[in-house]
């Protein structure tokens, strides 16, 4: 498969294929993102994707969401797919997140370490201004982070503070001055002030920090896998081939990862087993041509 030349009818084929995955991705609807998804314009896959496209330089991936002391398989392994399909497109990620998360992978990606707990504004604007110097990103992503709320907290779905444990990416997303994505399935999370009117009807205390661009999706990390194969589809490179969803949820495990929701220590992704998650990677590789339907 070659890359994409842009043609009228290649457009509208993109268009379809954007509408299709955005579906399927909140097909289960456990936390009421189908509702939210009335509320976007479609074809929200395929402009992420088409600014990923663009990038050969730095690209920073914010991750982490905190859990019973640790980080939930909800983020991370999204965060890997992405930022494994960034190298071999050439680009240059960064993984963006606090600790434990960020001492447990240091050694095996790119790693910077933000401060985990509350701290000042002027603080996290002077973190954020260091790094976005030190980089000059031409994208920052977000997927599964928490979000800044109306009272400046940060909330899990059960309307818990885990402010205390909670390292923030908003204002890396805020200053960019780059294109940003945010990847979410809640309402808590980073880039879900997008569609603050629809997170109403929800019960939850809605984030209210903004992007580019949000994906919405079942499960956050399925929303990663279906920008990488969205940006696969453009480069003409089955990005998602090589994806091993067990060995990296094996690995995240023994690093001490737990489910975001039966808050175990086992190989699911918000209390959905294995094998959903590779039935996803399986039909998004379907849905993009790479493999036969």
């Amino acid at each position: 498969m070659t890359a994409q030349k842009t043609t009228p009818e290649n457009v509208l084929e993109a268009i379809q294929l954007s509408a299709e995955i955005e579906d399927l991705l909140v097909s289960r609807n456990p936390r009421g993102m189908k509702s939210v998804q009335a509320s976007m314009l479609k074809g929200y896959c395929l402009r992420a994707a088409m600014m990923m496209h663009q990038c050969d330089g730095y690209v920073l991936i914010g991750t982490g969401f905190p859990v019973a002391g640790t980080f939930e398989t909800d983020g991370p392994v999204g965060a890997i797919s992405l930022y494994r399909a960034f190298e071999m497109i050439g680009a240059k990620p960064v993984m963006v997140c606090g600790d434990p998360l960020a001492s447990a992978i240091g050694s095996d990606f790119t790693v910077e370490k933000l401060s985990v707990g509350e701290t000042s504004a002027e603080e996290r604007s002077a973190k954020a201004t260091e790094i976005l110097e030190k980089y000059q990103p031409q994208l920052v992503l977000s997927i599964e982070r928490p979000g800044r709320t109306e009272d400046a907290g940060y909330y899990n779905m059960r309307g818990e503070s885990i402010a205390p444990n909670s390292a923030s990416f908003d204002e890396i997303i805020l200053e960019a001055g780059c294109p940003t994505i945010a990847i979410g399935d809640g309402g808590n999370e980073i880039g879900m002030g997008n569609v603050r009117p629809a997170l109403r009807r929800l019960d939850i205390t809605p984030a209210v920090t903004r992007c580019s661009e949000l994906v919405i999706a079942d499960v956050s990390n399925w929303g990663g896998h279906a920008l990488v194969a969205l940006l696969g589809w453009l480069s003409g490179k089955d990005l998602l081939e090589s994806f091993d969803n067990k060995a990296v949820l094996t690995y995240l495990s023994e690093h001490g990862s737990v489910d975001g929701v039966t808050r175990e220590n086992t190989l699911t992704e918000d209390s959905l087993p294995l094998e959903e998650g590779n039935k996803m990677l399986l039909d998004l590789r379907k849905l993009t041509g790479f493999i036969n339907k």
